[in-house]
C-alpha cells in the first residue's frame, strides 16, 4: 500500500467460491514492404552477439537478447498536461530506468494506415503535486484470486456490484472504470515521455517491463474494487485459460445485463468456442461430418494443441529470463551504438504467445480498429481483460516454480528501479518501481490453486527418422536426404505459402549449460498489420500438413498484433529467437551439422532478413 492512512470502512466477509474439483510466389496485390523500407546491411553493427562477455548470469540476460533501441516502436504525440509535476533525472546518467515522465503526457494515437484517430488517455490532473512512493502492505493476509469459471452466485454478486460502483464514479475520478482503462492506452500508445528524454516514447510492451507493469496495474484496479464494497480482502478472478475447463470465454462475463460484458467482443467465439493459443482463431466446423462427432474431435484437438502451446512458452522456450520475460528496455536509446540498446522491440514467450492469442480471440471483428481487447490502446475497456492478464501474471509466478536454475527474475539495476504511475484506491498518485512486485505474496495475493495440465503435454515427434547405420555420418545423412529442400537467398518475403531453407549448426559450445537458439533477424513488417507464421525443424511432411504445436518439430511463432500510433514510422524491424535443444534432443538430432528450418505464414507479410544459429550461456 502507499504511505497514507486510509479511510474506515465497512468490511463485506467473503464467501467460499464453490470449485468444481511450395513454390514461392509473393503476393502481388499487397503493398510491397520494400517501398517503404530498404532491407537493412546484415553486416551492420545491428546484429549483436548471442555470446555473453563472461560468465556472470545476468551478462547473459544482457548479451543479445534483451537491448534494442525504442526508436523503432510505439512512438506517439507530445504534450504537457501537468505542468511542474514532472520528474527530473540527468540524461548522461550511467543508470537508465524507465520512468514515464508525468508533465509530458498527450493523447495517444491509433493509425491502421488507412485511417488516424487521437485518443486521450491522460490521467486526470493532479491536485497538487505530490507523488507517494508505494510500500507493500506489511502483516496482511494473502487473498487468493479465483479461477472465473469456478465462482459461486455470492463471489459473482460482490464482483458485479464493485464493477459496477467503479462504472458509476465521476468520470474526472481517476479511480472510474474508463479512467483506469486509460491507463493501458496511454502506457501503451505513446502517451508518455521518458523522464530525462523528452523525444523517446515510453512503451511497456514487448520488453522487460511487460511482467511488472501490468502486475501493478491490476493490482491497484483490484484494490480499488475491494475499496468500493468496503472489501480489503477482494480478489479478481483470473481466466483460466491453460487448462481444458478454463479455455472457453468464462460464462460471468457473457451476460448483457452485467457491468461485466463488453459489446466489443467476437460474437463467433461466444459462447462455448476454444481458445486458439497459437493463434487466436477458433476451430473452424466443417459441415460435411456429424456435427457433434466433428465437434467433439476438434475440441479434443484443439485442447491438446493449447496445453502443447503451454508447455512450449512456459517450459521449452523459456529457461532464462530474457526468453522469458523479454528484451532490455533502457532509458533514452537515441543511438545504435549506445550501450544497452539495439533496434529490437521483442517481448517473452507468454507476451508473444498466448497472451497475444487470447487479445486477438476476444476482439471484435470491426475494422480497422478491432477494439476493444483486439488493439491495446482500446483493450482496458473490456472486463475480460482484467481477468486474462490475471492469468498471464499467474504464468509468472509458476515459470519461477519450474525446474532450471536459469528461472529466475533479472537482477539488473536498470530493471529492479523502472518505475511506473497508479492512482490507488484513496485516489493518490503513486510510484512503483518493478523491485516492490517481484513476489505477489508480498503484494498480499496469490492464486488459488488449480491443476496446471500443460507440464504433461510435452510434444511428441511426427515421425522418428530411422537411426543411421553406424559409422555413418551423419551430416552427410541428412544432406543426403534433404536436396529436393527449397533453397532462398535472403531476405525472404514471407506471405503466402510455406519456405524452407537449410542452416547450418554451430560447434558445440563450451559451456554444456548454454542454450542452442534459432535466430531470425531483421523481421521487417508494417506494425498497424496483423500477422503471424510458425517456425518448425526438420519437418519432412509436405506444405499442406504443417507440423503442429503438439509436434516435437514445432519450435515456435512469430505473432504481431496493431499497435501503430500516427506520428511513427509504419514499418518495424525486429528479431525472434526459438530455444532449439530440447527440441534437437527430441528429435534425436543433436549431431547434425545442419538443420531444415520451415517457415508456415497463417497471416500478414513480412521480410526475414537472415536466419542464423548461435548459444545463449
Amino acid at each position: 500500500m502507499a504511505s497514507t492512512t486510509n479511510s474506515p470502512s465497512t468490511l463485506l466477509t467473503l464467501p467460499n467460491f464453490s470449485i468444481q474439483t511450395s513454390t514461392f510466389l509473393p503476393k502481388t496485390s499487397q503493398r510491397s514492404i520494400y517501398k517503404k523500407k530498404k532491407p537493412f546491411n546484415f553486416n551492420s553493427k545491428r546484429v549483436v552477439s548471442c555470446k555473453a562477455s563472461n560468465g556472470k548470469q545476468n551478462d547473459a540476460a544482457t548479451s543479445f537478447l534483451n537491448r534494442f533501441d525504442r526508436r523503432d516502436i510505439l512512438l506517439g504525440l507530445g504534450g504537457s498536461l501537468y505542468g511542474a509535476t514532472s520528474l527530473v533525472r540527468d540524461p548522461f546518467a550511467l543508470a537508465n530506468p524507465i520512468e514515464p515522465d508525468l508533465s509530458s503526457c498527450g493523447e495517444s494515437t491509433v493509425d491502421t494506415s488507412k485511417a488516424c484517430m487521437n485518443v486521450p488517455c491522460c490521467p486526470p490532473k493532479l491536485k497538487d503535486s505530490k507523488i507517494i512512493d508505494f510500500e507493500p502492505p506489511l502483516g496482511c493476509k494473502i487473498r487468493y484470486r479465483p479461477a472465473a469459471h469456478l465462482v459461486d452466485r455470492d463471489y459473482l454478486y460482490k464482483f458485479e456490484s464493485a464493477m459496477e460502483r467503479m462504472k458509476a464514479l465521476p468520470v474526472d475520478d481517476p479511480r472510474n472504470f474508463m479512467q483506469q482503462a486509460n491507463i493501458h492506452c496511454a502506457y501503451c500508445n505513446g502517451a508518455y515521455s521518458q523522464v530525462g528524454f523528452p523525444d523517446q516514447k515510453l512503451e511497456v510492451h514487448y520488453s522487460w517491463l511487460f511482467f511488472p507493469f501490468h502486475r501493478m496495474y491490476l493490482y491497484f484496479f483490484e484494490r480499488i474494487l475491494g475499496k468500493l464494497i468496503g472489501d480489503p480482502d477482494f480478489a479478481m478472478p483470473f481466466w483460466n485459460w491453460d487448462s481444458p475447463c478454463g479455455m472457453t470465454m468464462p460464462q460471468i462475463y457473457l451476460d448483457p445485463y452485467s457491468p461485466l460484458y463488453d459489446e466489443n467482443r467476437n460474437l463467433e467465439h461466444q459462447p462455448d468456442v476454444l481458445v486458439n493459443l497459437n493463434d487466436g482463431k477458433s476451430v473452424v466446423k466443417q459441415t460435411n461430418k456429424k456435427k457433434d462427432d466433428f465437434d467433439e474431435l476438434t475440441k479434443r484437438e484443439q485442447i491438446k494443441r493449447n496445453l502443447s502451446v503451454m508447455y512450449q512458452q512456459m517450459v521449452r522456450s523459456s529457461k532464462t529470463a530474457s526468453c522469458f520475460h523479454g528484451a532490455v528496455y533502457r532509458a533514452g536509446c537515441v543511438s545504435e551504438t549506445d550501450i544497452g540498446c539495439t533496434p529490437e522491440p521483442r517481448g517473452g514467450t507468454i507476451e508473444n504467445g498466448a497472451h497475444l492469442a487470447v487479445h486477438k480471440f476476444v476482439g471484435a471483428k470491426n475494422p480497422p480498429y478491432n477494439e476493444d481487447m483486439g488493439n491495446f490502446y482500446s483493450a482496458g475497456r473490456d472486463p475480460l481483460f482484467y481477468a486474462h492478464h490475471g492469468n498471464v501474471d499467474r504464468m509468472w509466478n509458476i515459470w519461477k516454480t519450474l525446474p532450471g536454475k536459469k528461472r529466475r527474475d533479472f537482477d539488473e539495476k536498470d530493471w529492479l528501479n523502472s518505475s511506473f504511475l497508479f492512482y490507488d484506491e484513496n485516489a493518490n498518485m503513486v510510484r512503483v518501481k518493478v523491485r516492490d512486485c517481484l513476489d505477489s505474496k508480498t503484494l498480499g495475493y496469490d492464486y488459488q490453486s488449480v491443476d496446471i495440465p500443460w507440464l504433461r503435454s510435452k510434444p511428441t515427434p511426427r515421425r522418428r527418422r530411422p537411426r543411421v547405420a553406424q559409422g555413418l555420418d551423419q551430416g552427410q545423412d541428412v544432406a543426403a536426404r534433404r536436396r529436393s529442400k527449397n533453397r532462398r537467398d535472403f531476405p525472404i518475403v514471407l506471405d503466402r505459402v510455406a519456405v524452407r531453407i537449410e542452416i547450418p549448426r554451430l560447434k558445440k559450445p563450451k559451456n554444456k549449460d548454454d542454450e542452442e537458439v534459432l535466430v531470425l533477424q531483421n523481421i521487417q513488417l508494417d506494425r498497424n498489420d496483423s500477422v503471424q507464421f510458425d517456425v518448425s525443424i526438420n519437418d519432412d511432411e509436405d506444405d499442406d500438413n504443417p507440423c503442429r504445436p503438439e509436434d516435437s518439430e514445432f519450435v515456435g511463432s512469430f505473432t504481431n498484433i496493431p499497435h501503430g500510433d500516427c506520428h511513427s514510422e509504419a514499418m518495424i524491424s525486429t528479431n525472434l529467437y526459438l530455444p532449439l535443444s530440447e527440441a534437437l534432443e527430441d528429435l534425436e538430432i543433436q549431431r547434425e551439422d545442419s538443420i531444415v528450418v520451415t517457415l508456415v505464414p497463417k497471416e500478414g507479410e513480412v521480410s526475414i532478413g537472415n536466419i542464423k544459429i548461435d548459444y545463449v550461456c
